[in-house]
């Protein structure tokens, strides 16, 4: 996977995260999932934290394992991403020690150490998951999204719905007003995209992440070429898909 550079899409302000997007994906979410990142490099947590709150997670971060294990005893968290080389405590205590008290939420171990034992080690101290870096946020994103599912016994819809529009994941059928619109194989994984972030902005790094896994230049202007090609398929009147300057892109119900 090419190596991402982290200062680059999210060293700034979480711009998303305060336009204060309700969270929606089939149905409205009735409560924001909270996220704990332990992660002691400055650019890899503003990274990850930015990301996940522009995703519409509550994240709270703790650069040392201490912290840590002070905040996971105390609050109940719908998921952690955790470091293993951390200071004063590091990841693989930090997990065995949550592990020993009673504490359940799922883990995905995020780390630079790649080999298979590392892995089996990490998975053995209590991780749920291991990611290896560099690596794209699209891929952490899913992750712990399918770690909150299997926690929370929440199945994965086959079916997205916003207003009038909706795609069947299995027969990959999109209708709009019971009108169906036939779409090029980027251009539905373009508004399934679009249909799971509903309400919530998404950048132009995301998309490109996303479905063309970062073998395209972000400068380039693929993205919007794309966004034009659905729109006129799909939303001539230009209700549904919005344009957010210096941002990206909102689907929104009409």
């Amino acid at each position: 996977m090419p190596k991402i550079d982290y200062e680059d899409v999210y060293e700034s302000p979480p711009i998303l995260a305060s336009l204060n997007y309700p969270l929606s994906t089939a149905s409205s979410m009735l409560t924001v999932m909270r996220v704990l990142v332990v992660e002691d490099d400055r650019k890899i947590a503003s990274f990850v934290v930015n990301g996940l709150k522009q995703s519409g997670y509550a994240v709270d971060h703790c650069a040392d394992g201490e912290d840590a294990l002070m905040r996971a005893e105390t609050i109940a968290y719908d998921a952690a991403v955790v470091d293993l080389m951390l200071p004063k405590l590091d990841g693989l205590s930090l997990i065995q020690r949550l592990r020993a008290k009673g504490v359940r939420m799922p883990v995905l171990i995020l780390s630079a150490k790649a080999t298979v034992d590392d892995r089996v080690r990490g998975l053995h101290a209590g991780g749920d998951d291991y990611l290896t870096k560099p690596f794209a946020f699209s891929e952490l994103l899913a992750r712990i999204q399918a770690l909150i599912r299997r926690a929370s016994q929440t199945p994965e819809p086959t079916r997205l719905t916003v207003g009038d529009l909706s795609l069947d994941l299995l027969s990959r059928e999109v209708q709009r007003a019971n009108e169906k619109i036939d779409l090029q194989p980027r251009e539905f994984a373009l508004l399934e995209y679009l249909m799971r972030h509903v309400n919530r902005p998404v950048t132009k790094t995301m998309i490109l992440e996303h479905i063309f896994d970062y073998s395209f230049d972000p400068q380039t202007n693929v993205v919007d070429v794309l966004v034009h090609r659905l729109r006129r398929k799909l939303d001539k009147d230009k209700a549904m898909i919005h344009t957010i300057r210096g941002v990206g892109y909102v689907l929104r119900p009409s």
